[in-house]
């Protein structure tokens, strides 16, 4: 392929394609108004999960199936990936839900009470009973953000501000700017919280089974968790509540008292782009690609969507996520 390709948007998504295409081969430029990744962008705020068996509770199919390309694509990409696990725990009261989370996915084993405190010591006590989803793995996402920027740098792809006047062939990873083309393009609000506990060590995520609102907490190193995160049927992207909030630190503090002294550094909040169905798509419209909709997957499933990308460009094999409509022209 000879043709130069131009990425709209400096996001998670558009700077796993500009990766995906750029060690393909492909000259191409990413126009991002921002000098780097930051606050602006949705997938400053996420949580960095690779948990494709975990999210099976409330996801469709392609996205476990898809998931399960993520961890091994970030390593390759250079990105620091802790495959530890994940664990999902419940407090005594609500232990149905474990049960049901237990029944609508797989990959996990059920650890008593003394195995989950074999491997999360500062548990031991506290939960009778939890599932582990060995195969998972977490990333620090704005440290993948800024590895994939640097990277395509190092290697020449150009960032610029502004897109040229003539841009050619162009992938549109913009997010929920792309609404005033992709009408059907929505926003869901999540919120999040970072705390230090020093006192506090956890090897893996962790995730707070609760009937209203699941919650999950990431550790960041250093004494650094992340808290996150609301789904709430909003576009909304820079007010939290106090609701949410204190429904996320009452999650800490119910997995470890130790939360309660936490200095809390940072509470934020964003809108994810998402299409009716929560999962993602590739459309084509003339000489441009919308990759977009990845809702609350945009680490676990933008690796996937990237390698669609370049077949579709490079091979011209039809992506599994485009549209029924345009998969029969």
């Amino acid at each position: 392929m000879n043709e130069h390709v131009t990425i709209l948007g400096g996001g998670v998504v558009g700077l796993c394609v500009a990766t995906e295409l750029a060690a393909r081969g492909v000259t191409l430029t990413v126009v991002d108004p921002n000098p780097r990744p930051g606050p602006h962008a949705c997938s400053w705020w996420a949580a960095g999960m690779l948990a494709p068996f975990c999210e099976a509770e409330t996801a469709e199919e392609p996205v476990t199936r898809l998931g399960q390309e993520a961890a091994d694509w970030w390593a390759r990409a250079g990105v620091e990936v802790a495959r530890e696990g994940s664990l999902v725990v419940t407090l005594g009261r609500d232990r149905a839900e474990l049960n049901r989370f237990a029944r609508r996915t797989a990959g996990h084993q059920s650890l008593s009470r003394e195995a989950l405190a074999e491997i999360e010591p500062q548990l031991d006590g506290r939960f009778d009973r939890a599932l582990f989803f060995a195969d998972e793995a977490h990333i620090t996402p704005r440290d993948a953000l800024g590895h994939l920027r640097d990277s395509l740098e190092a290697a020449g792809v150009a960032f610029v501000e502004t897109a040229p006047s003539r841009t050619g062939l162009t992938v549109d990873c913009r997010g929920l700017a792309a609404q005033d083309v992709l009408t059907d393009l929505r926003g869901v609000k999540g919120e999040m919280a970072v705390l230090r506990a020093p006192d506090v060590v956890l090897n893996r995520p962790v995730r707070l089974l609760h009937p209203r609102y699941p919650l999950y907490i990431v550790p960041r190193g250093d004494g650094v968790f992340m808290l996150g995160a609301t789904q709430i049927e909003s576009g909304e992207r820079n007010r939290a509540t106090l609701r949410s909030v204190t429904e996320l630190f009452n999650a800490a503090y119910a997995l470890h008292p130790a939360f309660g002294e936490a200095e809390i550094l940072e509470i934020g909040v964003d809108a994810r782009p998402a299409f009716a169905d929560n999962l993602p798509r590739i459309r084509r419209r003339g000489d441009t690609i919308y990759v977009n909709g990845l809702f609350r997957h945009g680490f676990l499933l933008s690796p996937a969507l990237a390698r669609m990308v370049g077949e579709l460009l490079l091979e011209g094999k039809t992506p599994e996520m485009m549209d029924e409509d345009q998969r029969e022209r």
